[in-house]
């Protein structure tokens, strides 16, 4: 079994990234920036919105962070991402993800222009990416890409199960495998709440994508022999053995899956370091296309 550490690859993509970024400082050119919005005072938001701006600023971008109080409305949170479109020294907007239930998140996702949507969610972007146009790509599923790409895992007429269809990481990672291009073309299945039995079907899959966001859902009896693993599961469990009094573990019962798979990714350490490093690269991405390099 080898692990697929998400870690070590999101490392060397930020290495990457400050290359070029250090070129830019070199030729006195204006710095990618990215500004992220963010509407209450959810305290998972605070540590992850922390983490990304802490990321910009590492790689020599500018980075702010726009704290808006919880009952702000709907209408004014429009105008302030209306505001960011119209700013260039800001080339990536990022709304972070839930807000509060009076504000639509829909309408929110739509304001932010397509050029300078990193999260890759706007309509336009999804659309571009079912057709396999180039855009900004959702950055977990991205990440995925990215990490089957460095460990030579092929692709190309594999079947593919996604377990989840999120449209933050099962529909779209499912529509980027389909892809008729060099790492992807896949047969892929999407199984998801209303499939009677999953076992059925992750039992078939040469490479199988766990993100439904059920702690150790994926056991050992639902894998085939040396499938490839990647689970996207962020759960927090009870546990008064650890420090914190929680741990966190993945989707796939890791400890017992991992004696079979050819591949796997371990939680913390596999996707999530890969989300904020493709963020990072969809910055700099959108900077490039604004700025026509």
């Amino acid at each position: 079994m080898i692990l697929i550490d998400g870690k070590k690859v999101a490392e060397e993509i930020r290495k990457d990234i400050k290359i070029q970024i250090s070129k830019l400082i070199e030729d006195n050119k204006p710095l990618p920036g990215l500004v992220t919005i963010i509407v209450g005072d959810n305290s998972a938001s605070q540590v992850y919105v922390g983490m990304k701006s802490k990321t910009c600023i590492e790689l020599g971008m500018n980075s702010k962070v726009e704290q808006l109080s919880g009952d702000i409305s709907e209408k004014e949170l429009l105008e302030i991402i209306d505001k960011y479109n119209k700013d260039e020294n800001y080339h990536g907007i990022l709304v972070q993800l839930p807000l509060p239930k009076h504000i639509n998140e829909e309408k929110v996702i739509e304001k932010i222009i397509p050029e300078k949507d990193v999260d890759g969610f706007h309509p336009i972007n999804v659309g571009n990416l079912v057709i396999g146009k180039d855009t900004l790509f959702p950055c977990t599923p991205y990440g995925i890409l990215v990490l089957l790409e460095k460990y030579n895992i092929k692709t190309k007429g594999k079947h593919v199960v996604v377990v989840g269809r999120s449209n933050i990481v099962g529909k779209p990672i499912a529509n980027l495998l389909l892809q008729k291009k060099e790492n992807a073309n896949a047969i892929v299945t999407v199984c998801h709440s209303a499939t009677s039995d999953i076992s059925q079907y992750t039992l078939q899959a040469d490479i199988l994508i766990a993100a439904m966001g059920k702690p150790k859902f994926i056991t050992e009896d639902m894998v085939k022999d040396k499938a490839v693993v990647v689970d996207v599961g962020t759960n927090r469990v009870d546990d008064q053995t650890a420090k914190k009094g929680y741990r966190i573990v993945g989707d796939v019962d890791f400890e017992n899956v991992s004696k079979k798979v050819s591949y796997i990714t371990p939680v913390p350490g596999g996707v999530g370091p890969m989300t904020i490093s493709m963020l990072m690269f969809n910055t700099l991405k959108a900077y490039n296309k604004i700025n026509k390099l």
